[in-house]
């Protein structure tokens, strides 16, 4: 049961690495820096985005309309720290 858990906070370690991945792409696009028509940056943009979607969707729909400032990255982060300080926490009840 204790690697279960290891294998289920390395999978949430990889999952904020990839929701800061998408942050810092969506600043470079928005500000110019990086082109969203080249096939490399549509590739990767596209990817990231189809990961992220499905927990970034429910969210969407639930929380109110705040223009041009997205919460959805933001919630599912803290949601993940939260999730990690969880099984840290309680990792020692399996052994």
């Amino acid at each position: 049961m204790v690697s279960l858990l290891q294998i289920v906070h390395m999978l949430l370690d990889v999952l904020k690495y990839i929701i800061i991945a998408q942050i810092v792409l969506s600043w470079l696009i928005n500000f110019n820096i990086l082109n969203i028509h080249q096939p490399l940056i549509n590739h990767i943009w596209r990817g990231i985005n189809q990961v992220l979607e499905p927990l970034y969707g429910p969210i969407r729909r639930r929380t109110p309309y705040t223009g041009a400032i997205d919460f959805a990255p933001l919630i599912v982060f803290i949601a993940i720290l939260a999730l990690q300080i969880i099984i840290r926490n309680n990792i020692g009840n399996f052994y």
